[in-house]
């Protein structure tokens, strides 16, 4: 059962550009190159929505947490207690695929995956018709380094390097093509919620201040009913503690652990916001997440349990 794996919820986050900035063991800052794997986390489930609650109708897959098993922990009573020398980033993808699965949604996971790889892949989950057809909503989890190129958000690939191989990656608005009504209509009318940790360029986020198509549609929206989640401002830093993971993904793990049950996914967007706008972590930085292309167009319920 999930409750006898909980995620650690922990203290910190992710990467810059080709170079991650990490929280060392006494606080400072340390630069690692390449560190962190890629991983993309690709998954569906069946939930409610409102104002019309869907009815899952005995589809929702892997449930096997009731509400009581999905039990919210604090961030002091999560700390890592170094049992193992997993890196701080395959603490994300461990407690975002637990939390995943304890909302019911059957997950699919690669690792390591160079630009080109992470496209295919977020390209064949979309066709993924039995699955999407049958699910009403999906999450799209990628997770790696990150920089702002021609204005457009990319992830790097596992054989990114600025100067040696500099095209290794991955744009973020291709997930949005990839899921729009027009390559994937059986996720039309559907929640598609986008969750990118990765930095979108080096600055500090903080400065000092001294005061298929159902058959009654002809016609739909080409994007629609999408939600992006990222973990930093645009042409902002994000950072990850080597050992317990990310600001941002631990913020989602606690607020979802404690939320999710009675909240609509805006409201848990906003209240992972104002955490870690109000609790920033070991670096002195103000770290901010931000929502980007959404356009949802009812209250997307997660219900744990249900």
């Amino acid at each position: 059962m999930a409750s006898d794996n909980k995620p650690k919820r922990q203290k910190s986050a992710v990467t810059a550009d080709e170079v991650e900035k990490t929280d060392g063991e006494d606080g400072s800052m340390q630069i690692n190159p390449s560190h962190i794997p890629v991983s993309v986390v690709l998954n569906t489930q069946s939930v409610p929505v409102e104002p019309q609650p869907i009815q899952s109708d005995g589809k929702r897959r892997n449930m096997t947490q009731s509400s009581q098993e999905f039990k919210h922990k604090k961030l002091q009573e999560m700390e890592d207690e170094a049992k193992d020398n997993r890196d701080g980033a395959e603490r994300d993808e461990e407690n975002m695929e637990w939390l995943l699965r304890a909302l019911g949604y059957s997950v699919v996971k690669r690792r390591n995956l160079s630009g080109e790889a992470i496209d295919r892949e977020v390209r064949n989950f979309s066709k993924l018709l039995p699955e999407h057809r049958d699910s009403d909503s999906t999450f799209v989890v990628i997770m790696s380094h990150g920089s702002r190129i021609n204005n457009r958000d990319a992830i790097s690939g596992v054989h990114y390097h600025k100067k040696k191989n500099p095209k290794d990656v991955y744009f973020v608005d291709e997930t949005f093509s990839h899921l729009n009504s027009v390559n994937c209509p059986a996720l039309i009318h559907k929640p598609k919620v986008i969750l990118i940790q990765a930095c979108r360029g080096g600055h500090r986020g903080g400065v000092e201040v001294h005061d298929q198509v159902p058959d009654s549609d002809s016609w739909v929206h080409r994007e629609k009913d999408f939600v992006c989640f990222m973990s930093s401002l645009p042409d902002t830093a994000s950072y990850r503690n080597t050992k317990t993971g990310s600001h941002f993904i631990n913020y989602i793990v606690e607020v979802f652990c404690e939320l999710a049950h009675k909240h609509h996914i805006m409201e848990l967007f906003t209240k992972v916001t104002s955490d870690m706008a109000s609790r920033p972590g070991r670096t002195d930085d103000k770290l901010l997440p931000c929502l980007e292309r959404t356009s949802l167009t009812k209250k997307l319920y997660l219900f744990p349990g249900l």
